[in-house]
C-alpha cells in the first residue's frame, strides 16, 4: 500500500529531532515544504493542484468527461531561494468548473511540539485512497479532491481552523488580516511574505457550492476506540461546543527581593487560583478547562510580574455545560484579582457551536463500512475540526482511526500501521461509494 511510502516522505518536514515533535506553522518554511509535499504527492498521481485565496491547498482526481484523456498540469514549485519569498505550490494550476464533488482530507500544520498524526493522517490516507481506488479500477463520475486546510490549529495566529473559517465566512478577511503572532507580525504580512496575497481572504462561494460531502479522516484524539469499545475505526457523531478565551490579570511590577507580600498586587496569584478553579469547576460539571498558555509581564526571575495573559480552553458535552464553566470560572478569577487588588479582563476569542454531523451522510457511511467488514461504533468528540466548520455548509462526516493510548497534541501520539492501513481501506470504500457510483 503506497500509505507508507507517503507517510514516511512526510515525517522529516518540520520535525524536531530532539523531542520528537513538530513545529509546522502556517506561512514558515515548515509550511512551505509541507505545500512542496502536498503539490508533489498530487503530481505523481496526475492531480490538478488549486490552491484557494484563503491559503488552502485542493487536489483534484476529475472525471474522465471533465478532462477528457488527459488531467491538467500540476506546477510543482521548488521553496525560492535564501532571501526571496518562498513560492505558492500549485499557483498556476487552473479549476475547472466542478459540482457535486467529494472531498477528503485534513491539516498539515501542527502545535507547538505536536505529534505526527493530528491533520497529516487524514491528508496522507486521502492521497493513498486514491490509489486504492485506481488499483481497483474505479473511475469517479464526479469530482474527488484532497484537501489540506491552512491554520487549523490556530498555533501561529490563534484562531483554530482560520482556513475553513475564512472560506466559509465565519470569520471576516479584515479580522484575520489583523491577527498577529506571538512575534507581532500579521497574518497579512506573513502571507505577503510567503508569496500570496492577504487582499484575497474571504468566503469563496463558488467552491462551496462545488462541494457536494467532505469526509475527514482524523487519528481519534482520545482512547474510546481503543478501551472501551475495542474498535480500530470509528464514525463521528458530532463535536462539543468548545472555545477559547483570554485573562488579563494587571497588577504592579516590584521587585521580588525587598517588596512586602502585603504590599504586593501581584498578577500571578488570582492566575494560579484561576487554574485551580477551572480543574474543580471542569471536575464537578463534567466538561473540561484547560489553561495551557501563559505570558507574563516582564518576566523576570527577581521581579513580580506586572501582568499575567492567559487563555483558557472550555470544552462540554452541551452549550448549557460550556456556558455554566466559563461563567463560573470568570467568577472565581474575578473574586481572586479583587482579593489581591489586581486587574481582570477577559475576552472571548473563538467560540465554536455544538456541531451534529449530516445524519444522512454518517449512516451512508455506517452501511458501506458494514458492507466492508469493518466495524465502526459512532462516538462524539471534544476535539474541534475544519469538519465542524464545513458541517454548516457542506454535508459532512468524520472517521477516526484508533489511537492506543489517547495521547494527543504531544510527540507520543500514536497509530498503529494496520489501524492506518484500515483506515486507508475504510476511506477508499466511503469514497467508492460517494463519488464512483
Amino acid at each position: 500500500m503506497s500509505f507508507a511510502r507517503l507517510w514516511e516522505s512526510l515525517l522529516p518536514i518540520g520535525r524536531n529531532e530532539q523531542t520528537g515533535g513538530y513545529r509546522r506553522f502556517s506561512w514558515t518554511p515548515a509550511d512551505t515544504e509541507c505545500r512542496a509535499w502536498f503539490c508533489a504527492a498530487a503530481a505523481e498521481r496526475e492531480l490538478a493542484v488549486t490552491p484557494d485565496n484563503n491559503g488552502n491547498l485542493w487536489a483534484w482526481w476529475d472525471p474522465p468527461a471533465m478532462t477528457g484523456a488527459q488531467q491538467p498540469e500540476v506546477s510543482v514549485q521548488q521553496p525560492a531561494p535564501s532571501g526571496g519569498p518562498p513560492p505558492v505550490a500549485g499557483a498556476s494550476a487552473t479549476r475547472l468548473p466542478r459540482s457535486g464533488a467529494i472531498v477528503t482530507g485534513s491539516h498539515l500544520d501542527s502545535v507547538p511540539n505536536g505529534g505526527a498524526f493530528d491533520g497529516p493522517l487524514g491528508v496522507v490516507s486521502g492521497f493513498a485512497a486514491i490509489d486504492l481506488l485506481r488499483a481497483r479500477g474505479c473511475v469517479p463520475v464526479r469530482p474527488i479532491a484532497v484537501a489540506a486546510f491552512c491554520e487549523e490549529e490556530g498555533a501561529r495566529f490563534g484562531v483554530a481552523c482560520l482556513g475553513s473559517r475564512l472560506l466559509t465566512g465565519v470569520v471576516t478577511a479584515d479580522a484575520a488580516r489583523a491577527l498577529r503572532d506571538g512575534d507581532g507580525v500579521t497574518l497579512a504580512d506573513a502571507m505577503a511574505a510567503a508569496g500570496r496575497d492577504p487582499a484575497q481572504l474571504g468566503p469563496d462561494e463558488d467552491l462551496l457550492a462545488s462541494l457536494g460531502a467532505f469526509v475527514e479522516l482524523h487519528i481519534e484524539q482520545g482512547r474510546a476506540l481503543a478501551q472501551p469499545l475495542g474498535a480500530a475505526i470509528g464514525i463521528a457523531q458530532g463535536i462539543w461546543p468548545h472555545g477559547r478565551w483570554r485573562f488579563d490579570f494587571a497588577g504592579h511590577a516590584d521587585h521580588a527581593g525587598t517588596a512586602r507580600l502585603s504590599d504586593r498586587r501581584d498578577p500571578m496569584l488570582p492566575f494560579a487560583a484561576t487554574v485551580l478553579a477551572a480543574r474543580e469547576c471542569a471536575d464537578r460539571l463534567g466538561t473540561l478547562a484547560t489553561f495551557g498558555k501563559i505570558a507574563a509581564e516582564p518576566g523576570g526571575v527577581n521581579a513580580v510580574s506586572s501582568s499575567v495573559r492567559a487563555w483558557l480552553d472550555a470544552r462540554a458535552p452541551d452549550q448549557d455545560g460550556l456556558t455554566r464553566t466559563v461563567t463560573q470560572i470568570r467568577s472565581a478569577a474575578r473574586e481572586a484579582a479583587d482579593a489581591h487588588g489586581v486587574e481582570l479582563t477577559v475576552a472571548a476569542e473563538s467560540a465554536s457551536p455544538a456541531v451534529g454531523f449530516d445524519p444522512g451522510l454518517r449512516a451512508r457511511v455506517a452501511a458501506v463500512l458494514t458492507a466492508a467488514g469493518i466495524d465502526a461504533p459512532v462516538l462524539p468528540t471534544g476535539a474541534g475540526h475544519d469538519a465542524g466548520v464545513l458541517a454548516a455548509r457542506v454535508p459532512t462526516a468524520m472517521l477516526f482511526v484508533r489511537n492506543p493510548t489517547g495521547i494527543s497534541h504531544a510527540p507520543a501520539e500514536h497509530a498503529d500501521a494496520a489501524d492506518c492501513e484500515l483506515g486507508v481501506i475504510a476511506l477508499a470504500a466511503v469514497l467508492e461509494d460517494l463519488a464512483c457510483q
